[in-house]
């Protein structure tokens, strides 16, 4: 670190930024030189929470940070683009003042630079103020809850390879078991009752009623077309994350939040304000209900608390390994009350696991893998052996990270592979990977339709890697930005190829 930063400073740049909110080492490689007629943007708000700065602190940092470097020389800015947060907080009409007025978007982070700069009497008074005052107070049982837990609350029994056999009995699944992500197709009739019963234009029941004739309908699909696993399609979910904060208690919804996701698509990431926990069962009564249409299994369809965390505007009081355990309590609730409601597969998605790595491959586990981990063992570890543990990642490159995906100790791990060439299947092979896999076998994010063959061959390369035993067959994502017509011959050509490789294996 200390050599990349000689050679920045020796490049001779009119100007050099430095992060002083993510970069533990910045004050100190500062202090060992700097470049006596180069300005220093020094990045001291934070570019990627929400939450009002700290003057006082921030204060204190700036006046070590002009020892080293002499004051006309040095701009505050923000640890990075303000490409993180929301545009401002004027447009949040709904968010109780008491509870706004801690929160700072773009255009709030903008004022408090110019307000440190200024050294504003008035302003750092009422700063102090609000930053003595107390923001949160704690849930109580929340926190007995987590002072509770033990080392044992983190491990399953009976281990991995003695529940694998429990459960390849109980199920008799065949070679090569087909199944889907989760999602079905979100159609603008799906979006339309979603949408009609927020604005309270249809009643609860109505908007009930609709959902469950889709449950069947997509029940009956999966049925006709041969999958062994079912899902229930997840026609009541606007998404992965909100779905489910807004069910439990301590989170905080925006109206106009919105940040740049990936190219022109937008997220509204809600805020994580205090204690989390479960204010009742989110997904039962749906599961129970398409269980109930099919002798087949059904899978119960849950967000992990490392995504769910990951995706959410964390607190920035208290660490985000508590956040990851109290998230990772209330979803374990929900597991619980599945499998005690007669669901004996439940798919815990991960989705997000890889995002928040540290850039430093030093810092993996200290940092994040130590904690991102045991928080998702957190979840299942309670459950029975007969009931089987599933749980999907997307959206990275996963090489790098395969041992540590197989501690998550999962029963099946489905993969979006087939982008990335099945490159995986090597990581899985070096790292003898106990846990059985779904790499995908065709990518959800196109239109276009795989033929039986071309999925056969991807599932031969497959074995090569992996047991025959192990190995499951899915597409490599979820199915809601699909169409019906082109999702149903899709998956016809999945169940197809799994048959007729299924047939030449057993000669």
């Amino acid at each position: 670190m200390r050599d990349v930063y000689t050679e920045i400073c020796n490049l001779d740049f009119d100007a050099i930024g430095l992060d002083f909110v993510e970069g533990k080492k910045s004050l100190e490689l500062l202090e060992s030189g700097f470049p006596k007629n180069t300005l220093l943007f020094a990045g001291i708000v934070n570019g990627k929470n929400i939450w009002r700065t700290d003057y006082e602190k921030k204060t204190e940092i700036l006046s070590k940070i002009t020892k080293a470097v002499s004051e006309k020389n040095v701009v505050i800015g923000t640890s990075c683009s303000l490409l993180h947060v929301p545009y401002t907080t004027q447009s949040e009409e709904k968010i109780n003042c008491d509870i706004k007025k801690h929160f700072a978007f773009a255009e709030e982070k903008l004022s408090e630079l110019k307000e440190l700069s200024l050294g504003d009497e008035k302003s750092f008074s009422e700063n102090k103020k609000l930053f003595e005052s107390e923001r949160v107070f704690k849930t109580q049982s929340v926190q007995n809850a987590l002072s509770e837990l033990k080392e044992d609350d983190f491990i399953r029994k009976p281990d991995f390879f003695e529940r694998e056999k429990i459960q390849h009995n109980v199920f008799r699944l065949p070679l090569f078991p087909t199944t889907t992500i989760g999602s079905f197709p979100q159609t603008k009739e799906v979006r339309a009752n979603r949408a009609s019963y927020k604005k309270g234009a249809i009643t609860k029941e109505q908007y009930v009623s609709f959902n469950q004739k889709k449950i069947a309908e997509c029940i009956k699909l999966q049925e006709k077309l041969g999958l062994d696993v079912l899902v229930h399609g997840e026609f009541e979910r606007n998404d992965m994350v909100e779905y489910f904060g807004s069910q439990l208690y301590g989170y905080i919804f925006t109206q106009n939040a919105w940040v740049q996701s990936y190219g022109t698509r937008c997220v509204k990431p809600p805020i994580i304000w205090s204690d989390v926990s479960r204010k009742s069962p989110m997904t039962v009564e749906w599961s129970v209900f398409a269980q109930k249409q099919t002798k087949k299994i059904v899978k119960g369809m849950l967000t992990g608390p490392v995504t769910i965390l990951n995706w959410s505007f964390p607190r920035d009081d208290i660490s985000l390994q508590e956040q990851a355990q109290q998230i990772a309590l209330a979803i374990r609730e929900e597991v619980l009350d599945l499998e005690k409601n007669g669901i004996k597969i439940i798919q815990i998605d991960e989705a997000a696991l890889r995002e928040k790595l540290p850039l430093r491959k030093s810092d993996w586990h200290k940092e994040y893998l130590d904690w991102a981990i045991p928080a998702f063992r957190l979840v299942h570890a309670k459950v029975k052996p007969e009931t089987q543990i599933h749980t999907h990642m997307c959206y990275s490159e996963f090489n790098d990270i395969i041992r540590q995906i197989d501690d998550m100790d999962a029963d099946v791990i489905t993969f979006e592979a087939s982008r990335a060439d099945l490159k995986i299947l090597d990581a899985l092979k070096e790292a003898e990977f106990r846990t059985e896999v779904g790499p995908g076998v065709y990518d959800i994010h196109s239109a276009r339709v795989p033929s039986v063959e071309e999925i056969k061959t991807a599932l031969e390369k497959m074995l090569l890697k992996v047991e025959k035993e192990k190995l499951w067959v899915n597409p490599d994502c979820g199915l809601k930005t699909r169409g019906d017509e082109e999702t149903e011959k899709a998956l016809a050509n999945l169940v197809e190829a799994a048959r007729l490789l299924r047939s030449e294996t057993s000669h």
